[in-house]
């Protein structure tokens, strides 16, 4: 259903409730407003008033009475603004994982550097962590150790314009805030409803759920722990996604490289393989021409192996670049959380989801949204009945055991997917694929360029070696 009417009147009136860009308040605010009758638009509104604190470089804090609505207004979010937007649930060790993996994805959009970065929001955040290059430096240290008791940079926090999550999470990590949203419902505390400290406006939405989930008990651990799989399964779909497009505009870019570079490199080797045999056979008594002539066959059977294993491997998509649009993105990760491997309650059911996620990945980095959708009834399909040969899904009910180690195989996946990006960016492929994307914003064409070059090369020591022949 579309509701994009009525969450841009619902945001309308709560920003009657904030400055305009050019209005200074001579003291903080405080004012109630009425969330929408239809909880989803006020989920949709929430994710908006983000994306509008970000436009005007205002810091946001919604502050919810527990986790019950963090992944609903994370999947509302902005794709494009998702990694400026830290999710936080309320247990310490789950706000760890949700904020290493936060980190990890902001450093792989700005590595990215992608069209899902550009902005004037992104570059705000950029000059940000320009001034505070010393708290992300140390930020990204803490989340590359991913020591679980570790405790995070004092100030981390601050990094994020802005931040959403239950009021012990915001109590403890008090900020100083342009705007400030509360949630009311059955859970906030009657001393919360009023202006929050350190705040220059505080909203306090004040009748109405904003989530059709269940009020958590703080009492019932395993309700708790499902709600911390919720959000952490929000986290770790987000960085399946950073992965699979990572992955996907490498792909793209070696299969480029392969046809008009790695084929003229290794012609360009075997060419000089033979050149210092040719030389080496006018001059066989000297040690040196001898040694010459072993490392250039060395590194020519090397360039000739790699080229052939490369065009031995499974096609790539016939493109020149991976954009997948939102539409696809969305679909991919709505998978992701519902399938994803590490949310199994056994190793048959880890063992269907992790063919499914396959699938999954592989036609989102095909460009397939109607596969995608295939896999989604799959899914859907696997839920409502137990085929021949396939898994029972999940109980409603698990056991804290199975919970527990669910949560920390999201944590390891997530230390997993953080490494593989950083292993990625680290290549000297992608620092050329860094070079060509920015020639590209240049004019030029920077694998064609090398190509020339190349092409001159092997015609020059052709003409070398055909004067010794």
């Amino acid at each position: 259903m579309n509701c994009a009417s009525e969450i841009t009147a619902t945001l309308d009136c709560w920003l009657r409730h904030f400055p305009t860009l050019s209005a200074v308040a001579p003291a903080p605010t405080f004012a109630t407003a009425a969330p929408a009758p239809d909880p989803a638009v006020t989920i949709g509104a929430l994710a908006a008033l983000a994306a509008e604190a970000l436009a005007r470089d205002r810091t946001l804090w919604i502050i919810t009475a527990d986790d019950s609505p963090l992944p609903e207004i994370s999947n509302a979010l902005d794709l494009r603004l998702r990694p400026l937007c830290l999710v936080l649930p309320g247990a310490e060790h789950a706000s760890h994982i949700a904020l290493r993996a936060t980190l990890s994805l902001l450093k792989s959009r700005l590595t990215r550097s992608a069209a899902d970065s550009d902005g004037p929001a992104w570059a705000a955040m950029r000059t940000r962590l320009q001034t505070e290059d010393a708290l992300w430096r140390a930020s990204l240290a803490w989340t590359a150790r991913g020591l679980e008791r570790e405790a995070p940079p004092t100030g981390v926090l601050d990094l994020f314009p802005v931040r959403i999550g239950p009021w012990p999470i915001a109590q403890r990590h008090a900020l100083p805030t342009d705007w400030v949203v509360l949630l009311q419902s059955g859970q906030l505390p009657a001393s919360l409803c009023t202006a929050w400290p350190g705040a220059r406006h505080t909203v306090l939405l004040s009748t109405g759920a904003t989530s059709g989930g269940t009020t958590l008990a703080p009492s019932d651990e395993t309700v708790r722990l499902r709600a911390e799989l919720d959000v952490l399964g929000q986290e770790l779909a987000e960085m399946e996604l950073e992965l699979a497009t990572a992955q996907a505009e490498i792909a793209i870019f070696t299969r480029r490289y392969h046809e008009l570079i790695a084929g003229r490199m290794t012609e360009l080797d075997r060419i000089h393989a033979d050149l210092a045999q040719a030389r080496m056979e006018n001059q066989p008594e000297d040690a040196a021409m001898k040694q010459a002539a072993q490392s250039a066959q060395a590194r020519a059977e090397q360039s000739r192996r790699e080229h052939k294993a490369y065009a031995s491997r499974e096609a790539q998509p016939e493109t020149e670049r991976f954009a997948p649009g939102d539409d696809l993105k969305k679909r991919f990760r709505l998978l992701a959380q519902k399938i994803h491997p590490d949310r199994a309650s056994d190793e048959a059911d880890r063992a269907w989801r992790t063919q499914l996620m396959s699938e999954a990945n592989r036609a989102y980095r095909a460009g397939d949204a109607a596969s995608l959708d295939e896999v989604l009834s799959l899914w859907l399909e696997g839920r409502q009945r137990t085929p021949t040969g396939a898994v029972q899904p999940a109980p409603t009910s698990a056991s804290l055991q199975a919970l527990t180690a669910q949560l920390t195989a999201i944590r390891q996946r997530i230390a997993a997917i953080t490494a593989e990006l950083d292993r990625l960016y680290g290549s000297k492929l992608y620092e050329l694929y860094t070079a060509a994307r920015m020639a590209e914003r240049q004019g030029r064409n920077l694998l064609e360029e090398m190509a020339q070059r190349l092409d001159l090369q092997i015609g020059q020591a052709q003409a070398e070696l055909d004067a010794l022949g």
